[in-house]
């Protein structure tokens, strides 16, 4: 099993919306989750983190078509996917895409609220410091 230094992360959240506010709100959020796995030790690619603010200082699409090919590329790089279920994951044509994608890959995917998020890295810190 890999340590968490060692294991890559895809972190999945809903983004696109018509609102400005909920595109940031959500941005927001995965920020604060992705933080906490880097703290953790976990390797961390969070498509909205990482291209929110290119998007948004490009004026680019913020739609699943345009990013397809760039966040497929990080679903192969990692080992395994994490949802965040932040409201409109189930809706999200993104999220579902990238579940999908990770299923034909192989990776495991783990679905987490915010606050199961903070539970599972802290799980993951204090088996670590048991061994």
């Amino acid at each position: 099993m890999k340590t968490p230094q060692q294991t890559k992360i895809y972190l999945a959240c809903p983004y696109s919306h018509p609102t400005l506010v909920i595109r940031e709100r959500r941005f927001k959020a995965v920020n604060y989750v992705a933080a906490q796995f880097m703290a953790g030790g976990f390797l961390v690619f969070s498509p909205i983190s990482h291209t929110h603010p290119i998007a948004e200082a490009g004026d680019l699409p913020k739609g699943w078509e345009f990013w397809e090919s760039y966040d497929r590329t990080f679903l192969e790089w990692c080992d395994r996917l994490h949802v965040l279920k932040l409201p409109g994951w189930r809706e999200s044509i993104g999220v579902a895409a990238e579940i999908q994608i990770a299923g034909q890959l192989g990776k495991p995917v783990f679905y987490h609220s915010v606050h199961g998020a903070i539970n599972f890295i802290n799980s993951c810190r204090s088996a670590k410091s048991a061994v």
